[in-house]
Formats: C-alpha cells, structure tokens, sequence
C-alpha cells in the first residue's frame, strides 16, 4: 500500500498541474473561447470512447499477466500525451496523442484491482480511503502548481506534468511490486476482452449491475461538474487562474484528510450499503446548491458539503469489490472503468454545449442541476439494492 499510495500521489499531482491552466491553453490554441470549451469537451470525449474500447481488455490483461505492466504502460503513455499539450500548435495533434492516452488508460483498473489484491475484504473500505487521500493530496500540490507554473507559461505546467508522469513510471519499475503475478491462462476471449461483452455479463449479475448502474449515473454526475468547473470558475466569478487553482487545493486537501481521517469509522459504523447511499444523497444536495450559487460563500459552503459526502464513492467501491472474486478484480474493475469511461466519452461534449447555451441565456450554474439529478438516481438505485 506504501508503494502505492506514493505511485497515485505523483500521478494525481502530475495530473492536479493541468487542470486551472487547461481552459487559458485551449484558447491559446483555437484562438477563441467559444472553440476552445468546445474543443475541451471533444478531447475528453474522445479519451472516453478510447478508454471505453480497451478497458476490459486491460484489466483482463491484468488479471493474466499480472497489475504493474499495465500501469507503467499507462503511465508512460499519459507522459507522452502531456509532451503534446506542452508543444502542439493546433488541436488536432492534441486530439491524437489524447486519444493515444485513452487507449493506453489503465490506472484506475490498476489501482482499484491492486487494491483488492493485498487487502482483506473488511479492510478495504480503510484502503480505499486511503487511496481517495493520495488523490486528494495530489491535487492540492496539483493545482496550487500548476497555477502558479501557468502564471509564467501557459504550457510550462504540461511539460512539468510530462516530466512526473516518467519519474513514476521510473519509481514502478525500480520499487513498485506486483500484487498479483497473474495466473497465465486467463483466457483473452473476444467476448470477454469486448467492451459491450464485458459490460453485458457484468450487468446480468443482480447486485453488481445494479451497482453498475449506479456507479454510470455517479460519473456521469461527477463528469459534468469536472468538465466546467474551471469554466464556471472564470465566467461565473472572474478568477484568475492562480486562484482557481488556490480554491480547487483547498478543496481537495480538505477532502483527503476527511478520507484519510473519517472515511475508515464512517463506513465502518454504517456498513457498505448504508454509507454509499448516504454519502450518493450528501453529493446530490451539494450539486443542487451550486446550481443556485450566486456568492462565493455559498460556493464554498456546497463545496464543503460535497466533501462531507465523498465517503458514499470509497463505500461503493468498496460494496463492489466484495462482490467479485479474487480471480476476476481486474476484468470486472476494466469493465467499470469502461463504464466511467461512458461518461468520460459522451459527457465533456455534451456538457460543455449545454454550459455554453447557458452563458448566452446567463445562467451558466444551472448546468449543476442536470448533475445532482443524476447523482439523485445513483442513491436511487444505491437504495433498490440489497
């Protein structure tokens, strides 16, 4: 876990780096701030789609080859689409290497399986946690720098991301074990390597794919806040992007002591299903007030409620990690990846259309309602499953 955590704490910084500076880069490349929201939802989509496509073959990869291969062939990929963000002219080329790294995108798989692998099924809720805190603390060095890098150039973060992206991949090779050797003879079927073949028998199963279900509505939920939120910021309150990247550092540094700290006893004290479903309906009311913030206070008290509500996705992951067997954590965990990765596919575009009509008619903050409605049908399905 030690080995782990450090591994997820310079992916999430590498990644924390890009995201205040991403909206000034794309108008530097399309020239306009129109395009550029446009062409920030095209370039997540298509990571999605990638990411959807090769999931399950990753993780069934994984599961018979064994969890490092796969993540430092992520890595490295990420690496080289952020070598492209910091040198590429036009959005074109970036669309490509992007595409590239959604292909190549197998650390959630990874992480999510590993995790499995070397702890027992009551202590994974703790892991999780755990896991949710390295994120988190990645993201608050992440944005603070990448903000400040930005202020200086707008492609210096990209290049410094870059950069961390390779020195973990060179911290897996030399110190990263692996948690599971792989059994060899994991048969790599078409049925089970496809996308729609994996995401079909996971569904027929009663529990899980319900719980399915639940996790595409959370991400939906989770992708339409992501994919505005520094567009929000900029148009809804005029910051810079040294102060975005201040707030959104606050905000996760918060957020991982929480998981490190009480995530563990609040999951503990409520079971799986309980904290899931309470922490589902905690993030829906934090979406619903965004959708009506007009100050900042009000921002900054729904973003504290949100952060309160987080232990619902550690629980979730931890419901579902109980209801597979050991033999099969990283096809399953591919196949919820590709089921992130629908959201991540269909949702930037679609999101950022939505937010720009809502510029015009000047009620851009409502675009967080369409996302607490979908985070309100997650705790929907969270309750029908027992």
């Amino acid at each position: 876990m030690r080995f782990l955590l450090v591994t997820v704490f310079l992916d999430m910084l590498g990644l924390g780096l890009i995201v205040p500076i991403m909206p000034a880069l794309m108008t530097v490349v399309t020239a306009d701030p129109a395009t550029a929201v446009l062409w920030s939802g095209v370039l997540g989509s298509t990571y999605g789609v990638l990411q959807f496509a090769v999931s399950p073959l990753l993780g069934r990869i994984s599961d018979r080859y064994g969890r490092r291969p796969v993540l430092l062939v992520s890595l490295i990929c990420l690496g080289v689409d952020w070598l492209a963000h910091a040198s590429a002219s036009g959005p074109w080329a970036l669309l490509a290497f992007h595409a590239l790294a959604g292909a190549c995108a197998g650390t959630n798989t990874v992480v999510n399986a590993y995790v499995a692998d070397v702890t027992e099924p009551s202590g994974r809720a703790r892991a999780y946690g755990l896991i949710g805190a390295a994120f988190g603390l990645g993201f608050v060095a992440g944005p603070v720098l990448g903000g400040l890098l930005g202020a200086v150039g707008v492609r210096l973060p990209f290049l410094v991301a870059a950069l961390l992206c390779f020195a973990n991949a060179a911290y897996g090779w030399f110190v990263l074990p692996e948690s599971r050797p792989g059994d060899g003879v994991t048969p790599l079927t078409v049925r089970a390597a496809n996308p729609f073949g994996a995401l079909t028998t996971v569904l027929r199963r009663p529990v899980l794919g319900r719980l399915t279900r639940a996790r595409l509505c959370a991400d939906i939920a989770r992708m339409i806040h992501q994919s505005v939120w520094s567009f929000f910021l900029t148009v809804q309150f005029a910051w810079s992007t040294a102060h975005i990247g201040v707030v959104m550092a606050t905000a996760a540094l918060a957020g991982a002591i929480f998981q490190a700290r009480a995530v563990s006893g609040i999951v503990r004290r409520l079971g799986d299903r309980r904290a899931a479903i309470a922490g589902s309906l905690i993030g829906a009311v934090s979406l619903t007030g965004i959708a009506f913030t007009t100050a900042p206070w009000m921002l900054y008290t729904w973003q504290a409620v949100g952060v309160a509500g987080s232990f619902g996705g550690v629980a979730t992951q931890s419901w579902i990690s109980r209801t597979i067997g050991a033999d099969e954590q990283g096809t399953v965990q591919g196949a919820l990846t590709g089921v992130s990765a629908i959201a991540e596919a269909c949702v930037p575009v679609t999101a950022g259309v939505v937010f720009g009509s809502l510029i015009g008619y000047g009620h851009p903050p409502l675009i967080f309602a369409a996302a607490a409605l979908f985070a309100a049908a997650a705790t929907t399905l969270l309750t029908m499953t027992k």
